[in-house]
């Protein structure tokens, strides 16, 4: 097993609301990478974020510029295939699996995460 690294953050995107995708789901991870505030920065889909971000196309264009960055991008497989989101996932970069076994593994590494 790799030795952990605690410069890691995981954003933890679960929230609907598409003005908490603005100015913190995705702002911070953008800032965090952009600016060398940590390492790795993992931007991790969940629940009816899937739903808001699939159908607004300006929030798609910020997920491009977080992967353009070096984001890496996650999301929950049980909740993109609820959505019939899985395929569009993909094609936007996200790799679609499931989601509690690496979040739990992250918190027990003493990864930081943060939750919107």
């Amino acid at each position: 097993m790799e030795e952990p690294t605690h410069d890691r953050v995981y954003v933890v995107w679960t929230s609907p609301d598409r003005d908490v995708a603005i100015r913190m789901a995705l702002q911070y991870p953008f800032n965090s990478k952009a600016h060398g505030w940590w390492k790795e920065v993992c931007l991790v889909l969940w629940g009816p974020s899937i739903k808001t971000l699939v159908g607004d196309p300006e929030l798609q264009n910020k997920i491009a510029e977080l992967r353009h960055l070096g984001v890496e991008l996650l999301a929950c497989n049980t909740c993109a295939e609820a959505y019939g989101a899985t395929g569009r996932l993909a094609e936007m970069g996200f790799e679609v699996k499931g989601m509690g076994p690496v979040l739990t593994e992250a918190l027990k590494d003493g990864y930081r995460v943060l939750t919107v």
